[in-house]
């Protein structure tokens, strides 16, 4: 794996959503209220992300209508809502949130939760999402 801060900065795009990208093909990432993600790798149907979230902060109530996701946690402990489950997850635990399901990560730890997302579908664009609440106010489809 290819880390960011190896790379010159010469080379990073900002993209119309704020993605940075590099153009040898080496990560996006992209830093959010709540923490920021790197894409590891992507392909035809899906996408791997590293995802940190802050301790205290929690990512929006959300759903996607094209793309799972399996979320294995690196490290800290994950709060996960998952439909209507409430769970905990912590250091190499996983679990999976079907499409269309509504989920929210979050970290009421108090040091970053780091975790790798898999993403699997045939959309796996950031607009696809739907926001029910968001603690940033956020109402696109940033």
């Amino acid at each position: 794996m290819v880390q960011t801060q190896d790379r010159p900065k010469s080379s990073a795009q900002e993209t119309k959503e704020g993605l940075t990208t590099v153009k040898n093909n080496s990560p996006i990432s992209d830093t959010r209220p709540w923490g920021s993600f790197t894409v590891l790798e992507e392909g035809k149907g899906y996408k791997i992300k590293r995802i940190e979230v802050k301790p205290g902060h929690r990512l929006s109530l959300q759903m996607h209508h094209h793309r799972s996701e399996h979320w294995i946690v690196v490290s800290g402990t994950a709060k996960v809502i998952c439909g209507d489950q409430e769970i905990l997850l912590c250091t190499n635990q996983s679990t999976y949130v079907p499409a269309c399901t509504a989920h929210r990560l979050e970290n009421s730890g108090v040091i970053p939760l780091i975790l790798i997302e898999v993403q699997n579908g045939e959309y796996l664009g950031e607009d696809d999402i739907i926001r029910f609440q968001d603690d940033y106010a956020r109402t696109d489809s940033k």
